[in-house]
């Protein structure tokens, strides 16, 4: 089918390297190796450490190989650029070592991994409306445009590594809801950065992971798997709470125990010719981590079940 099944430390809760809660990233990648994967993620940055003799070693020692490298940093902030732009190169640095194990090229495939997954972040004035189309607020014409060179130069300069870019829309981010992808898909031509879909955060954010995938087809590199508890996705909404407060209260739970069809995304998938790679996502507090190989091996048997390849 073309579609291999990968991991991400967020699966282990991991998505501030500060956060004293985390679970050690040699773990991560032990428990990402025991679950069966052959790639994962390399993480928010400054998890795994920026240094690529050290990382390959430990992939190697556990099989595995990088999918993707990660920027997920406010990218409205003109100020902060500088500081975006060195993490690209640090992170782009590693993922191109020659040292690090590769991922195969799947036949079709339009671009090969690893990738940099390009997601903005940190605004506190749309983290407490994640999810609410209505009330969410939008940036005026004039930011928009600052935000949009911000994304371009942090694109470019992954162009420039020749690593390739994706755009992920993120719940609680100025890339969120229906008409923001709508503008970057404008706004950003497909020459410079393509898509990373993820189906819980279209989900979470009011939109039908099969019809965007759809619709976006032509724009589509990477996809990120998630889902949804959707009696805590709805208690969650009504408390205006922070998207990651929120996962902590399990809105992300195992594929196939919560509200996504991964059936008909799959069938969606195969239809518009998805060759490539899909990484799992189960959002989480740190602090539950303990859970986290139980709760990735139901994700991937499920999905195994399902048609999926791993």
């Amino acid at each position: 089918m073309g579609m291999i099944i990968c991991g991400a430390p967020g699966c282990w809760g991991v998505e501030d390297p500060k956060n004293p809660h985390n679970p050690h990233w040699t773990k991560v990648l032990s428990e990402a190796s025991q679950a069966g994967y052959g790639a994962i993620e390399l993480g928010p940055y400054g998890y795994l450490p920026i240094d690529a003799d050290l990382v390959a070693a430990e992939l190697t020692k556990n099989n595995l190989a990088i999918v993707a490298g990660t920027i997920f940093q406010d990218l409205l902030s003109k100020d902060n650029l500088p500081n975006v732009l060195q993490y690209v190169d640090d992170i782009c640095s590693v993922i191109t070592d020659p040292k690090l194990p590769k991922l195969p090229t799947e036949d079709g495939q339009k671009f090969p991994a690893p990738f940099l997954t390009v997601m903005d972040w940190y605004h506190e004035e749309r983290d407490s409306v994640a999810g609410h189309f209505d009330t969410a607020p939008r940036l005026s014409d004039e930011e928009w445009a600052a935000f949009i060179e911000n994304v371009t130069a942090v694109c470019e300069r992954a162009n420039h590594w020749g690593v390739r870019p994706t755009i992920h829309p993120h719940a609680g981010g100025y890339i969120e809801f229906a008409d923001e992808i709508e503008k970057i898909a404008r706004d950003i031509p497909y020459e410079i950065a393509g898509f990373c879909l993820d189906t819980g955060h279209l989900y979470y954010s009011g939109m039908d992971p099969v019809e965007y995938i759809k619709k976006y087809q032509d724009r589509l590199d990477y996809v990120h798997f998630k889902d949804v508890n959707d009696v805590i996705y709805k208690e969650v909404l009504k408390e205006h709470i922070p998207f990651f407060d929120g996962c902590a209260k399990g809105t992300m739970c195992p594929i196939g125990k919560g509200s996504l069809d991964y059936v008909a995304i799959r069938e969606a998938l195969e239809e518009v010719s998805y060759h490539g790679y899909i990484t799992i996502e189960q959002e989480r507090d740190p602090r539950d981590s303990d859970g986290s190989l139980e709760d990735v091996r139901a994700s991937v048997a499920y999905l195994q079940k399902n048609g999926y390849q791993i």
